[in-house]
C-alpha cells in the first residue's frame, strides 16, 4: 500500500506495509576460551589500571591537566598553613592558577583572614615555590580578599584531615 502527501509546501513520502522482516544473523563464537575467575579478575584489573593511568591527549603543558600546570599545583600542595596542618591548595586559599604558553604563572590567592600572621611572607613563599617548578619562566602572586575565605572552600581531604567530615 502506498500513500503520498501532495499538500503544497510539504514533502512527499511513501509508506510500504510488509508482512514480515527476517532477523539479522546472530553472532557466533566458534572457539570460546575457558577463563578462570582469577584470569578474569586479572584482565579487569589490567583494564582499570590502564584506564586510570591514561593522560588526556592533546593538552598543552600550561592547560589544566598538563605537565606544567600539574607541577605548579604540586608545588602549591607542598606549602602548608602554619596554623592549620593542611596545604594551602586543599585549604582553598588558591582561587586561580593561570599559565601562559610561554610559562608565565599568575596565582590568585587569599588567606584565612587579613590579620593572618603570614600575610606578609606567604605570597613571597608561593612565588618562590612556583618559580622553582621546571618550565616556569616567572611567577606572580595576586593576593585578594574578595571573596573572603571560608571553610566551605576546603577540599574533602582537608576537611577529613581536620575532622570536619
Amino acid at each position: 500500500m502506498t500513500a503520498e502527501s501532495s499538500m503544497a509546501g510539504e514533502p512527499k513520502f511513501s509508506v510500504e506495509e510488509v508482512e514480515a522482516v527476517s532477523s539479522p544473523p546472530r553472532a557466533r563464537v566458534e572457539e570460546a576460551l575457558e577463563e578462570s575467575a582469577a584470569d578474569k579478575l586479572g584482565r579487569k584489573r589490567d583494564y582499570l589500571e590502564g584506564f586510570l593511568a591514561q593522560q588526556p591527549e592533546g593538552l598543552a603543558g600550561h592547560e589544566p591537566g598538563g605537565a606544567l600546570y600539574e607541577g605548579v599545583i604540586g608545588a602549591l600542595r607542598d606549602i602548608f598553613d602554619p596554623e592549620i596542618p593542611v596545604n594551602i591548595y586543599d585549604l582553598g586559599l588558591i582561587y586561580g592558577v593561570d599559565i601562559t604558553p610561554e610559562g608565565a604563572v599568575a596565582v590568585t590567592m587569599t588567606l584565612t583572614t587579613p590579620h593572618c600572621p603570614v600575610a606578609e611572607s606567604m605570597p613571597g613563599e608561593v612565588e618562590l615555590r612556583v618559580s622553582s617548578v621546571p618550565g616556569v619562566r616567572d611567577a606572580e602572586v595576586n593576593l585578594v580578599w574578595d571573596p573572603p575565605w571560608d571553610p566551605a572552600k576546603m577540599s574533602d581531604e582537608a576537611k577529613l584531615e581536620l575532622g570536619m567530615l
